[in-house]
């Protein structure tokens, strides 16, 4: 048997910092509100000791970013280009797909829980790959957009996890990081249709 890999189940006293995805509008359609508010969420995440992971470009990624670097936190970026150049200049660690706007199944995959500011057609898309992962989901209400649009509801029919709503950006990182074990859902909806194909 190959030893190099650690299993699944190997004990370590080590304990992974929480990652929270931020995600919403691109630097073409952001507001100045949907900016302030990202950088607010950057910061508290940084100050609760968690990462900040984005989709690493403008508008609320990079303001996201920026608000967690101002306060010495880590932040990573997931890019949809092949080259690192791409992402904002906050980023510590710069993850360069190069599969385009699918990478949103990468950046919805690495959270532990997501908090939405604003956002249009490629936040909601982001948000779902999110829903169906079982993963929590806090929309921060008056930024706008996706985020207005499901706070406080489920995406779909089957109910995996209702998305929060939050009116302030402290209050959305606390109901991020509150929940941010729970995505046992999603991953027993992925199991059964594996079973199914």
């Amino acid at each position: 048997m190959f030893r190099g890999v650690a299993s699944r189940t190997a004990q370590s006293n080590y304990r992974r910092l929480i990652q929270v995805l931020v995600i919403g509008s691109d630097g073409d359609h952001c507001t100045e509100g949907a900016y302030n508010a990202a950088k607010e969420v950057g910061a508290y995440i940084a100050s609760k000791g968690a990462i900040t992971v984005t989709g690493g470009l403008g508008g609320v990624m990079e303001a996201a970013c920026r608000g967690a670097k101002e306060k010495g936190g880590m932040v990573v970026g997931i890019i949809p280009h092949e080259d690192m150049s791409y992402a904002n200049g906050f980023c510590d660690i710069v993850i360069p797909t190069g599969i385009g706007f699918a990478r949103n199944f990468v950046t919805a995959y690495s959270a532990d829980t997501c908090i939405v500011v604003g956002g249009g057609a490629g936040t909601y898309i982001e948000a779902c790959v999110a829903y169906q992962k079982g993963k929590p989901i806090v929309a921060l209400t008056g930024t706008g957009g996706t985020a207005d649009k499901i706070a406080d509801t489920f995406l779909d029919d089957r109910k995996t996890v209702k998305v929060m709503a939050a009116s302030s950006p402290g209050e959305a990182v606390e109901k991020a990081l509150e929940s941010a074990s729970n995505g046992k859902k999603g991953l027993k909806y992925f199991q059964s249709v594996a079973r199914m194909i």
